[in-house]
Protein backbone atom coordinates (compact mmCIF):
# COMPACT_ATOMS: atom_id res chain seq x y z
CA UNK A 1 0.00 0.00 0.00
CA UNK A 2 1.50 3.14 -1.25
CA UNK A 3 1.56 5.95 1.12
CA UNK A 4 0.00 9.16 -0.49
CA UNK A 5 2.55 11.64 1.10
CA UNK A 6 6.45 12.02 -0.41
CA UNK A 7 7.88 9.61 2.47
CA UNK A 8 6.40 6.04 1.78
CA UNK A 9 5.25 4.57 5.18
CA UNK A 10 5.42 7.79 7.39
CA UNK A 11 1.54 7.25 7.73
CA UNK A 12 2.36 3.87 8.88
CA UNK A 13 4.84 5.23 11.42
CA UNK A 14 2.16 7.74 12.53
CA UNK A 15 -0.58 5.81 12.94
CA UNK A 16 -0.05 1.88 12.95
CA UNK A 17 -3.39 0.95 14.23
CA UNK A 18 -5.08 0.69 10.90
CA UNK A 19 -8.64 -1.16 11.92
CA UNK A 20 -10.02 -2.48 15.20
CA UNK A 21 -13.27 -3.55 15.13
CA UNK A 22 -16.11 -6.04 16.62
CA UNK A 23 -18.91 -7.14 14.66
CA UNK A 24 -21.87 -9.19 14.11
CA UNK A 25 -21.19 -10.01 10.25
CA UNK A 26 -18.82 -12.59 8.57
CA UNK A 27 -14.84 -11.49 8.89
CA UNK A 28 -12.52 -11.15 5.66
CA UNK A 29 -9.08 -12.08 6.01
CA UNK A 30 -8.62 -10.33 2.91
CA UNK A 31 -9.62 -6.84 4.82
CA UNK A 32 -7.95 -8.02 7.31
CA UNK A 33 -4.58 -8.26 5.37
CA UNK A 34 -5.05 -5.13 3.29
CA UNK A 35 -5.22 -2.99 6.21
CA UNK A 36 -2.20 -3.70 7.52
CA UNK A 37 -0.22 -3.44 4.02
CA UNK A 38 2.88 -1.36 4.18
CA UNK A 39 5.60 -0.85 2.40
CA UNK A 40 8.00 -0.57 4.57
CA UNK A 41 7.32 -3.84 5.89
CA UNK A 42 9.47 -7.10 5.24
CA UNK A 43 7.21 -9.52 6.87
CA UNK A 44 3.50 -9.27 8.23
CA UNK A 45 2.03 -12.45 10.44
CA UNK A 46 -1.73 -12.93 10.42
CA UNK A 47 -3.64 -15.30 12.72
CA UNK A 48 -7.29 -16.50 12.12
CA UNK A 49 -9.16 -18.28 15.28
CA UNK A 50 -12.42 -20.49 13.85
CA UNK A 51 -15.18 -22.14 15.70
CA UNK A 52 -14.02 -25.99 16.56
CA UNK A 53 -16.77 -28.72 16.44
CA UNK A 54 -15.46 -29.56 20.57
CA UNK A 55 -14.18 -28.06 23.57
CA UNK A 56 -12.88 -30.15 26.58
CA UNK A 57 -13.98 -33.60 24.88
CA UNK A 58 -17.26 -32.42 24.29
CA UNK A 59 -19.09 -31.71 21.10
CA UNK A 60 -19.90 -28.30 20.39
CA UNK A 61 -23.23 -27.60 19.23
CA UNK A 62 -23.82 -23.68 19.02
CA UNK A 63 -21.07 -21.04 20.13
CA UNK A 64 -21.88 -16.76 20.72
CA UNK A 65 -19.85 -14.25 21.57
CA UNK A 66 -20.53 -11.12 23.04
CA UNK A 67 -19.04 -8.53 24.22
CA UNK A 68 -19.09 -5.18 27.16
CA UNK A 69 -19.63 -1.44 25.55
CA UNK A 70 -16.21 -0.86 26.71
CA UNK A 71 -14.90 -3.40 23.98
CA UNK A 72 -12.92 -1.09 21.28
CA UNK A 73 -11.77 1.20 23.60
CA UNK A 74 -9.85 -2.29 25.35
CA UNK A 75 -8.60 -3.36 21.96
CA UNK A 76 -7.20 0.21 21.47
CA UNK A 77 -5.91 -0.15 24.72
CA UNK A 78 -4.30 -3.18 23.65
CA UNK A 79 -3.22 -2.75 20.55
CA UNK A 80 -1.23 0.48 21.40
CA UNK A 81 0.48 -1.54 23.83
CA UNK A 82 1.54 -3.95 20.88
CA UNK A 83 2.79 -1.22 18.93
CA UNK A 84 4.68 0.81 21.96
CA UNK A 85 6.36 -3.14 22.22
CA UNK A 86 7.12 -3.78 18.95
CA UNK A 87 8.55 -1.64 15.46
CA UNK A 88 4.92 -2.12 14.32
CA UNK A 89 4.28 -0.41 10.97
CA UNK A 90 0.52 -1.56 10.06
CA UNK A 91 -1.38 -3.96 13.04
CA UNK A 92 -5.73 -4.83 12.56
CA UNK A 93 -7.80 -7.16 14.57
CA UNK A 94 -11.60 -7.34 14.13
CA UNK A 95 -13.48 -9.95 15.98
CA UNK A 96 -17.19 -11.42 15.70
CA UNK A 97 -19.78 -11.37 18.31
CA UNK A 98 -23.42 -13.13 18.40
CA UNK A 99 -24.09 -16.40 17.01
CA UNK A 100 -21.73 -18.22 14.87
CA UNK A 101 -21.48 -22.14 13.16
CA UNK A 102 -18.01 -24.90 13.38
CA UNK A 103 -16.02 -23.50 10.93
CA UNK A 104 -16.62 -19.43 11.14
CA UNK A 105 -13.93 -17.13 12.00
CA UNK A 106 -14.02 -15.46 15.26
CA UNK A 107 -11.40 -13.12 15.04
CA UNK A 108 -8.72 -12.43 12.75
CA UNK A 109 -5.40 -10.30 13.71
CA UNK A 110 -2.75 -9.04 11.71
CA UNK A 111 0.61 -7.04 12.28
CA UNK A 112 3.33 -6.18 9.71
CA UNK A 113 6.81 -4.96 10.75
CA UNK A 114 10.18 -4.54 9.11
CA UNK A 115 11.19 -8.38 10.01
CA UNK A 116 9.25 -11.35 10.38
CA UNK A 117 10.31 -12.26 13.56
CA UNK A 118 9.34 -8.63 15.08
CA UNK A 119 5.88 -9.23 12.81
CA UNK A 120 5.09 -13.32 14.74
CA UNK A 121 5.95 -11.99 18.07
CA UNK A 122 3.94 -8.78 17.95
CA UNK A 123 1.54 -11.09 16.17
CA UNK A 124 1.08 -13.47 19.10
CA UNK A 125 1.21 -11.08 21.50
CA UNK A 126 -1.99 -9.08 20.33
CA UNK A 127 -4.16 -12.23 19.95
CA UNK A 128 -2.73 -13.58 23.48
CA UNK A 129 -3.63 -10.21 25.00
CA UNK A 130 -6.84 -9.76 22.97
CA UNK A 131 -7.97 -13.43 23.97
CA UNK A 132 -7.06 -12.29 28.00
CA UNK A 133 -7.89 -8.65 28.56
CA UNK A 134 -10.56 -7.46 26.52
CA UNK A 135 -13.90 -8.01 27.59
CA UNK A 136 -15.37 -10.89 24.89
CA UNK A 137 -17.36 -13.53 26.20
CA UNK A 138 -18.16 -16.87 24.68
CA UNK A 139 -21.19 -18.97 25.57
CA UNK A 140 -20.64 -23.16 24.31
CA UNK A 141 -23.70 -25.05 23.95
CA UNK A 142 -22.57 -28.39 23.93
CA UNK A 143 -24.34 -31.59 21.96
CA UNK A 144 -25.05 -33.03 25.57
CA UNK A 145 -27.36 -30.21 26.34
CA UNK A 146 -24.79 -28.41 29.28
CA UNK A 147 -23.05 -25.11 28.68
CA UNK A 148 -20.58 -23.38 29.81
CA UNK A 149 -19.38 -19.29 29.74
CA UNK A 150 -15.54 -18.68 28.44
CA UNK A 151 -13.91 -15.54 29.76
CA UNK A 152 -16.54 -14.44 31.97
Amino acid sequence: MASTNDHPGEQAAQDPIRLLAVRETPLSLDEVFRAVGDDAAGGTALFVGTVRDHDGGSDVEALGYSCHPSVEAEMRRVAEKVTGRFPVRALAAVHRVGDLAVGDLAVVVAVSCPHRGEAFEACRMLIDDLKHEVPIWKHQTFADGSEEWVGA
